[in-house]
C-alpha cells in the first residue's frame, strides 16, 4: 500500500505543482479578505473533478462588529469549504487555509519556479499545504485505500486574522470537528511537527486629545505624549512577562520567551505643527502553553483602566485572541503520526512549540487532538521571497495519505 501511494504521488508531481501555483495566483489577501469567491470556486471544481460533493457556506456577518477584520464583511464575503472521503463514523480532519497575508506587489501573486522552488505569496502558508492534503485525498482514492473511517477536508478563511470568519465559526456553529479523531494541518513547520502553540491577544490602542495649531499647543492635548505614558507602562509590564519561559520544546533558546510587543502598526497625527489629536498603536501579547489567556488579558486591562484614571482618554479594541495549549509528545495521536513522517524522511522528527496561533486550538477545546506538519518554512513566510521546496510539496502529501492509513485501521482508536 505505501509503495502504490508513493508512486501514485509521485507520478503527479507535475499536478501537485500546477494547482499550487493555480492557488497562488488568486490574491486572497486578509485583511480585507480579498478574491475568496474566486479561490473557493477554484477548489470547489478541483474536488467536484474528484468525485467528491463539496459543500461551501457563505459565513453570515458577524452581528455589530467593529474590528478592522470585521468592518469589510459586506464587500469581502467569508466561505467555508466541507468535502469528506470514506465512510464511517469516525474522522480524521485535514484543515487548512487559503487567505494569505498583503504582499507588497502583484508580482507576488505570479509564481515561480526557480532552483527547484516555488516563490509567491502564499507558496509556503499555506496554499502548498492545501495541494498536499487534497492530493493526499486523491492518492487514497486512486489506491482504492479501505479505510475504518472518514477524512474530513476544512478548508477556511480569516486564519491570519484569528479565524472569525472560518474556523472560529464553524465551531461556534457546531459544524466543526464532529466525530474526530484527530485533526492536521500543513502549517509551515519547516520538517518538524508543532504539537503546541502560544495564545495571543491583539490589541489597538487609540489615546484621544484635543487639536491645536503648534503656537497655541497650550489649548491642545497632546495625544503623543500621552500615547508615551502608556508606553512607558507597558514597557514595565514587558520587562516581567519576557522572563517568563516555556517548557515546550522551541529553538533558539530565546523563542522560550513569553512575549508582549508594541508598535507593530502605528498611526498618529496630521502634520508638523499641529497638535495630535489622536495616536493609536498595536499591542501583541503572546502568551506560552504555561500561562492562562483571561488571566494576562485582565491584567492588561487592569492597567488600561488605571491609566484612564489617571485622565487619558484611551480605546482599547480587541483584533484577536486564541489560546495556547499543547499535546504531549507521547499522546497515541503524536506518535503515530510521528512514525510516519520518520517512515518518509528517515529520521525521528521534532516536536515544538509554534511561536505564532494555530488554529489547532479550535480542535482541543473540543478534546480532539491536532497537530501541524507542512511542506513550507516559517522563516520565508509572509516574506517578500516566500517559497517552498517542491519536493516538499509531494513528500508532505505522502506523509498526509499515509498517516490517514495508519490512523484510520484497527491499530488507532
Amino acid at each position: 500500500m505505501k509503495d502504490q501511494i508513493l508512486r501514485f504521488i509521485a507520478s503527479q508531481r507535475e499536478g501537485i505543482l500546477a494547482f499550487t501555483e493555480a492557488l497562488v495566483r488568486v490574491p486572497t489577501e486578509n485583511p480585507p479578505g480579498r478574491n475568496y469567491r474566486e479561490c473557493v470556486e477554484l477548489l470547489e471544481d478541483h474536488l467536484q473533478r474528484m468525485g467528491l460533493s463539496p459543500t461551501v457556506i457563505e459565513v453570515p456577518p458577524p452581528g455589530g462588529g467593529t474590528g478592522e477584520t470585521k468592518s469589510d464583511t459586506e464587500s469581502y464575503p467569508r466561505y467555508c469549504v466541507l468535502a469528506g472521503y470514506g465512510t464511517g463514523e469516525r474522522i480524521l480532519y485535514f484543515h487548512g487555509h487559503y487567505d494569505v497575508v498583503p504582499a507588497g506587489s502583484e508580482a507576488q501573486f505570479a509564481p515561480r519556479v526557480e532552483n527547484d522552488r516555488l516563490y509567491g505569496r502564499g507558496t509556503a502558508d499555506m496554499k502548498s499545504g492545501l495541494a498536499a492534503m487534497i492530493y493526499a485525498v486523491e492518492a487514497l482514492q486512486a489506491c482504492e485505500v479501505d479505510l475504518d473511517g472518514r477524512l474530513g477536508l476544512v478548508i477556511v478563511p480569516d486564519e491570519e486574522t484569528g479565524g472569525w470568519g472560518g474556523a472560529k465559526w464553524l465551531s461556534e456553529s457546531g459544524l466543526l470537528g464532529r466525530n474526530g479523531i484527530g485533526m492536521l494541518m500543513p502549517e509551515p513547520t519547516g520538517g518538524v511537527i508543532w504539537n503546541a502553540n502560544r495564545g495571543a491577544l491583539s490589541l489597538k490602542l487609540t489615546v484621544k486629545g484635543k487639536t491645536a495649531h503648534v503656537g497655541l499647543q497650550h489649548e491642545g492635548i497632546n495625544a503623543f505624549e500621552r500615547m508615551l505614558v502608556i508606553v512607558g507602562a507597558l514597557a514595565h509590564l514587558k520587562s516581567e512577562v519576557e522572563e517568563r519561559r516555556t517548557e515546550f520544546r522551541i529553538e533558539p533558546d530565546e523563542a522560550r520567551r513569553s512575549i508582549l510587543m508594541m508598535g507593530g502598526r502605528l498611526e498618529g497625527g496630521v502634520g508638523f505643527n499641529t497638535v495630535p489629536a489622536k495616536c493609536s498603536f498595536t499591542v501583541d501579547r503572546r502568551i506560552n502553553p504555561e500561562e492562562d489567556l483571561e488571566t494576562e488579558k485582565q491584567r492588561l486591562f487592569d492597567l488600561f483602566n488605571l491609566i484612564r484614571r489617571e485622565g487619558i482618554n484611551l480605546e482599547v479594541e480587541i483584533l484577536q485572541e486564541g489560546e495556547s495549549g499543547g499535546l504531549e509528545e507521547d499522546h497515541p495521536f503524536g506518535r503515530e503520526f510521528a512514525a510516519v513522517v520518520e517512515d518518509i524522511r528517515g529520521d525521528p522528527p521534532r516536536f515544538e512549540l509554534c511561536p505564532g496561533l494555530l488554529e489547532t486550538r479550535f480542535y482541543r477545546a473540543l478534546g480532539i487532538p491536532a497537530l501541524s506538519y507542512g511542506p513550507g518554512l516559517l522563516s520565508v513566510s509572509h516574506g517578500p521571497e516566500e517559497y517552498v521546496e517542491i519536493e516538499r510539496i509531494s513528500e508532505c502529501a505522502a506523509v498526509y495519505a499515509l498517516a490517514a492509513v495508519r490512523l484510520l485501521t484497527n491499530r488507532y482508536s
